[in-house]
């Protein structure tokens, strides 16, 4: 008989005959020769005898294969068939996800941890999955830890908002590739309102982590423009801020831009200078410019005792601030008062360098305007009193007058606020000074808060302080 067999398995293996190999199966199963008959059937492609055969023998091995060849039911029974035995969930997991049943195999995958298998499952996964399926998915890899993958399937299916609250919730970092993800297809009209609040949200979310160009990308994607510049201006990228204002062509933005390239150290650099100037006046902010230039002037009397310079500047203030005054009709009190201001410190200014030029050919006259504008209100803003003294220290110093000299040196020392006449006189005529009166040579320490000028803005304070920290090489001479 087992000849018999043998003969009969090498004509099927031959012909591939199915009906044959189908009885053929039959008689091994007759005869006991499970293992053969199970083999058999699968050619014959009686699948179900097969995979009958193959569970009531616990022939785990051969299952998983007969059921991947039968597909259909056969994959889902024989999933629940592994996932019944410990140790096989990973074959169970595997002909669910063959059988379509994502769900199932995410549950029975996350249960038992098999986390190669997860991976491989959502690899397949994209826009075209079935929503709830990409949902639910979703809904366990947050559950498990696993935001980023949770929010990239949210996405997938449609859910924005709920990608991005849960972005935001667990502060998952937005990077170039999540960020695109996040932003919804064009749509039709209809849907391009909610399409720029997902966009806005998702540049909020990228606000909020620092993630300052995506955000301004999105914000531009939304049209935006406003929360974009203000996002590049916390970068602090000076470059891709001048270049998105330069295309943005908005009043406001040209402005934001002014202000912030001002912040910089501008003075050092002219085409900063020339750009805060250009955006000045694209965006018809002719206050903005007139207090720029009045800055400039500040500048050139702070760090390099250039009056002239800065009388040039404050008077181009004053033009600027004149233009606005007449095309708003007057209407501005703050421009009026700046005006007003302007003309008092040219004033000043004008007087302060006219004495100077007096001093070759009337000393005298030179030295009783000085002194009428130290004692002056208000002169500090400018003409600084630091300078004053100065043209009065030299004047007795070169003429041996040390007493007289160092009694206006006593005079800086006492002011409220105090000067430091260490930064307008060198340390040698000084020393000659107090060693000729017999005083201790000055160490005064620099300005406390009490004692420091109340002054009002970013340029004018950050050019005092520069002036203060740096050794002023300048000779005396120049004072007049």
């Amino acid at each position: 008989m087992d000849n018999q067999l043998n003969e009969a398995a090498r004509i099927v293996d031959e012909t591939g005959n199915k009906a044959a190999a189908f009885h053929l199966a039959r008689q091994f199963e007759l005869q006991g020769n499970i293992e053969e008959a199970v083999n058999y059937f699968s050619k014959a492609h009686a699948y179900g005898s097969a995979i009958k055969l193959a569970k009531e023998h616990d022939m785990i091995d051969k299952l998983a294969n007969l059921a991947l060849q039968a597909g259909g039911s056969d994959l889902v029974e024989a999933a629940k068939f592994y996932e019944e035995r410990d140790g096989h969930t990973d074959k169970a997991v595997m002909l669910y996800h063959k059988a379509g049943m994502i769900g199932r195999a995410l549950d029975l995958a996350f249960r038992t941890e098999q986390h190669s298998a997860l991976d491989l499952i959502v690899q397949e996964l994209n826009e075209k999955s079935d929503p709830r399926i990409l949902e639910r998915a979703a809904q366990f890899f947050a559950a498990n830890q696993q935001d980023r993958k949770a929010i990239q399937l949210l996405a997938y299916a449609g859910k924005y908002s709920e990608a991005i609250k849960l972005c935001r919730e667990r502060n998952v970092v937005v990077n170039e590739e999540l960020a695109e993800l996040l932003t919804p297809p064009k749509g039709d009209k209809a849907m391009a309102q909610s399409r720029n609040q997902m966009l806005e949200e998702v540049a909020k979310c990228c606000l909020h982590q620092g993630n300052y160009h995506f955000a301004a990308k999105k914000f531009t994607q939304a049209g935006n423009k406003i929360e974009a510049m203000r996002a590049l201006l916390k970068s602090g990228d000076t470059p891709k801020i001048i270049l998105f204002t330069s295309t943005a062509r908005n009043k406001d933005i040209y402005r934001m831009a002014g202000n912030y390239l001002q912040t910089l150290s501008w003075h050092d650099d002219m085409d900063l200078m020339r750009s805060i100037e250009s955006f000045y006046v694209k965006a018809d902010a002719l206050d903005s410019l007139s207090a720029f230039y009045k800055a400039c002037a500040d500048v050139e009397i702070d760090e390099y005792k250039d009056y002239d310079k800065g009388l040039n500047a404050y008077i181009e203030a004053l033009n600027t601030i004149n233009k606005k005054i007449a095309k708003d009709g007057g209407t501005d009190p703050r421009a009026l008062n700046m005006q007003e201001e302007l003309k008092e410190h040219i004033e000043k200014i004008q007087r302060f360098i006219k004495a100077k030029s007096l001093y070759t050919s009337d000393p005298g006259e030179c030295l009783r305007v000085v002194s009428a504008l130290i004692e002056e209100p208000g002169i500090e803003d400018a003409v600084r009193r630091g300078d004053l003294y100065t043209i009065l220290i030299l004047h007795n110093a070169k003429r041996s007058n040390f007493k007289k000299a160092y009694q206006y040196i006593e005079e800086c020392l006492s002011r409220k606020p105090r000067i430091d006449i260490r930064q307008y006189i060198n340390a040698q005529i000084l020393d000659e000074i107090c060693d000729k009166t017999e005083h201790p040579r000055i160490t005064i320490q620099k300005a406390t808060a009490d004692d420091s000028d109340n002054e009002v803005g970013v340029e004018f304070s950050h050019a005092m302080r520069r002036r203060i920290n740096s050794t002023d090489n300048q000779s005396d001479d120049d004072a007049f």
